[in-house]
């Protein structure tokens, strides 16, 4: 995909804006735009998902929905926070060692469980 495909659409890094943030993104746009970013999607990824959210936003525009205020050219993708690395334990928080109990010895064998007929 060239980058005068993308430039051309309303919604900047539309291929890699989350789905689950698609359907406010949409909000401010008109139906011209709704349009074009369902063509798009139906030539390159046709994501089932975003085809739906885009249908959907297009058939409340054309029952009469108006766009909201705002501009979604000025949003960027959502990118993840910063990894949260590093381990809280430290020898103040560790446990006290301790042995497992024993589970017996060669010393002591075992004793039968009484009269076992079957």
């Amino acid at each position: 995909m060239t980058s005068s495909e993308r430039s051309g659409l309303p919604l900047p890094d539309f291929d890699q804006l989350p789905v689950g943030t698609l359907e406010h993104r949409i909000r401010s746009l008109g139906a011209d735009d709704v349009d074009r970013l369902l063509r798009y999607e139906h030539e390159h990824a046709d994501r089932a998902n975003v085809v739906q959210i885009l249908e959907s936003r297009k058939r409340r525009l054309d029952e009469g929905a108006t766009p909201s205020g705002g501009d979604p050219r000025g949003f960027r993708p959502e990118q993840p926070g910063p990894a949260r690395g590093g381990s809280h334990v430290s020898p103040a928080t560790s446990p006290e060692p301790s042995s497992p109990p024993p589970h017996g010895t060669p010393d002591q064998r075992g004793k039968p469980k009484g009269d076992r007929t079957i």
